[in-house]
């Protein structure tokens, strides 16, 4: 039972927390902003949930680490854990680019970036983080699963997270099919979060209530915001175009 417990316990909470960490970094240190982050409608980030199975099942790599110092051999787990999850981040980058021609976070004005997918910095915040959950959450994920058993009612919010989430995906998947056949005709890579912000304004012009969780949801046809927002920023999307033309 616990080798289905445990990944689901997990990235219940991960996705919750980390949606919770994404939106107040973007409000107080990046955006400055309100931002409902990801291409989901809910309170989840999956990349979050992901990356604390990777942590778990990574914190046990500690007693197998040939260091016998041991604050080296936990700074050594740290940047392990951290270069999986940034591997992670990289792979969930590269699949939204190359196939669903959507960029949900861009990373290109900082250094050493791959592609504005990956970067140092935040590879540097996923080790903390990687820490922080070494620290204050993996000791206690056993007495959690525990306290879980015992408590059949939370067992419950937990299916309701994951009939929701299903829900949600479904829901979502199907908008970003449509940007990604809008991008795919125009030959662009569309800034998810840039066309939530272009939602937002169109909808304050329109007199149109704002949902900070059903950000993309509109009355307005999505292919009339998509329309807009090309025509908003072509100017970039053909300077990019051509600097990728003049390419070797």
């Amino acid at each position: 039972m616990n080798l289905f417990l445990i990944p689901a316990f997990l990235f219940f909470m991960g996705s919750l927390i980390g949606w919770g960490i994404e939106v107040l970094f973007r409000r107080f240190f990046s955006a400055k902003k309100w931002i409902n982050p990801g291409f989901l409608t809910g309170p989840y980030l999956p990349l979050y949930g992901f990356s604390l199975c990777v942590l778990y099942y990574m914190a046990g790599l500690e007693e197998v680490i040939p260091i016998q110092t041991l604050w080296l051999k936990r700074l050594t787990l740290f940047i392990l854990m951290a270069v999986c999850i940034t591997f992670v981040e990289y792979i969930a980058g590269v699949i939204f680019i190359k196939h669903m021609k959507i960029k949900l976070w861009d990373y290109s004005n900082e250094w050493g970036n791959i592609d504005g997918i990956i970067c140092p910095l935040f590879s540097f915040f996923w080790a903390v983080l990687s820490a922080v959950y070494y620290f204050g959450i993996h000791p206690h994920i056993l007495d959690a699963l525990r306290w879980l058993s015992e408590n059949l009612a939370f067992s419950f919010c937990i299916g309701f997270f994951y009939g929701i989430f299903i829900i949600d995906l479904v829901y979502s998947t199907n908008l970003v099919a449509k940007v990604r056949k809008f991008s795919v005709d125009n030959e662009i890579v569309m800034k998810y979060e840039e066309l939530k912000e272009h939602i937002k304004s169109s909808k304050a012009e329109r007199k149109e209530k704002y949902r900070f969780l059903l950000s993309m949801y509109t009355t307005v046809p999505i292919s009339e915001y998509l329309k807009e927002y090309y025509e908003k920023h072509k100017e970039d999307y053909d300077e990019i175009k051509n600097k990728l033309k003049k390419a070797p």
